[in-house]
């Protein structure tokens, strides 16, 4: 005979397991967006002093170790919670939850983030319509549309990802014509975009690879839908790894063909929007069409990451790092934790108004992507060391496939941190600062047990 405990827990709503393994690439690509070194483009090439493909690709590698541990932890641990989890159950609850405390504070801004860039763009678009007014209906759009249910946002997913690779695949035919259609000097003109002896300078490259690394941040969402996801233990480390490599070789390609159009030693009318002049080229239609094919990627990519970040709140309310009455509730119909849906779209819309008085209106998005990037870097770092811990540490069999991966994640992540600028350390310390005194709130004094991990059983 049952007890009404465990009556209560096998009725309580759960997430339901429906996404496959396309369903989660796909949502990585959107969450990243397959347009990424776009947005960058003209950023990496002065940093890099024009090796823009040599830097995504050596960023690719370098994100592909800390995707290994995501997906091995999530093998091991399928659940909503992610690093969260991971490094709680592996190392210690007070870090789990410092680790959880840090993504909340990446998860929120990427939304918030994502809707300033958005708006901003639209109201140059339709200036009619102000920028307040176009933030709150991307607020208001991403939050309905993420407590439709899980397979909703899929197919949402889906269709973005087929408009943006329809637009790659038009800027990849005008630049196959543009390239071929005008004189260059021989076979050095397709290889300097990955080394120019003339401009190579090894601390350049290095330090463009610091920032091409921010083009694949997200890919760690996926493991937050993990107990969404068919056969997670096998699919979240494919998905994982697999999005990682898609990014990079689009990535690649596309920044190649940029640097074959607009080389590196022509200065750029405007470095932040250089893609889209070298798009203009190629095209001249294509000027705006990127334009407008970059306000949709970031609408998918905000989109993607309030899901991510509601599936977060979730899993630190289930475990009561959080008040659970709230944070760890799923709706009974449409099985999503819609209550976190609805806070994350509050305060991703109080953020589109906060973010630019904060820092200026011209720099509301930068700061808003540095504190992103301060709460990611912790996270990977935490991944890295559970991994290593799990899997070499208390393995009996000492693997070397078992103990690199984790440990140059774990060291690249970490002088990725300190090299953060100083403004989003400072303002990354105060929101930390605030966690641990929650939780020392939570546990008078650390004395007692600050998250109970309980994670629910497979289907």
């Amino acid at each position: 005979m049952e007890t009404p405990s465990a009556v209560s827990v096998s009725s309580a709503p759960r997430l339901r397991r429906t996404l496959t393994l396309w369903d989660l690439i796909l949502y990585g690509v959107i969450v990243i967006q397959p347009v990424a070194p776009m947005s960058v483009f003209g950023v990496l090439s002065n940093r890099g002093r024009g090796h823009v493909v040599t830097t995504i690709l050596i960023a690719m590698v370098a994100m592909l170790f800390t995707a290994i541990s995501y997906g091995k932890m999530a093998r091991a641990y399928p659940s909503a919670g992610s690093a969260f989890t991971y490094v709680g159950q592996e190392i210690n609850p007070a870090l789990g939850y410092v680790t959880g405390w840090s993504m909340v504070m990446d998860y929120l801004l990427n939304p918030m983030i994502c809707i300033i860039w958005i708006s901003q763009q639209a109201h140059v678009f339709a200036p009619g319509v102000s920028y307040a007014a176009w933030a709150v209906i991307f607020a208001l759009m991403f939050t309905a549309l993420n407590v439709q249910g899980v397979k909703t946002s899929a197919r949402v997913n889906t269709a973005l990802a087929a408009g943006m690779g329809v637009v790659i695949a038009i800027f990849f035919v005008a630049a196959a014509r543009y390239i071929f259609g005008h004189p260059h000097d021989g076979s050095a003109f397709f290889t300097r975009p990955f080394y120019d002896p003339a401009s190579w300078n090894t601390r350049a490259v290095l330090g463009g690879t610091s920032v091409a690394v921010l083009t694949y941040i997200g890919f760690d969402g996926i493991s937050t839908l993990s107990e969404e996801a068919e056969n997670p233990r096998r699919n979240i480390l494919l998905a994982t790894v697999l999005v990682c490599v898609v990014i990079g070789i689009l990535s690649a390609f596309q920044v190649y063909a940029a640097q074959l159009i607009w080389p590196a030693s022509e200065p750029y009318p405007n470095t932040d929007t250089a893609f889209t002049f070298v798009a203009g080229r190629a095209w001249a239609p294509l000027f705006a069409i990127v334009g407008f094919t970059l306000v949709v990627a970031n609408f998918g990519s905000g989109m993607g990451a309030q899901l991510g970040a509601a599936r977060l709140l979730y899993g630190m309310g289930r475990s009561n790092a959080l008040p659970k009455s709230f944070f760890g509730a799923v709706d009974p119909k449409r099985h999503v934790p819609r209550n976190n849906v609805l806070f994350v779209g509050a305060l991703a819309l109080a953020g589109a108004f906060l973010l630019p008085a904060l820092a200026g209106a011209t720099t509301g998005y930068d700061l808003g992507a540095n504190l992103l990037n301060f709460g990611a870097l912790i996270a990977f770092m935490g991944v890295n060391a559970a991994a290593f811990v799990r899997y070499y540490l208390h393995e009996p069999e000492k693997k070397l496939s078992n103990l690199l991966p984790p440990v140059l994640g774990f060291v690249i992540c970490f002088f990725l941190w300190i090299s953060l600028s100083p403004k989003a350390l400072v303002f990354g310390a105060i929101w930390m600062a605030v966690g641990i005194a929650v939780g020392a709130w939570k546990t008078k004094g650390f004395r007692g047990n600050l998250v109970d991990f309980d994670l629910p059983p497979e289907e």
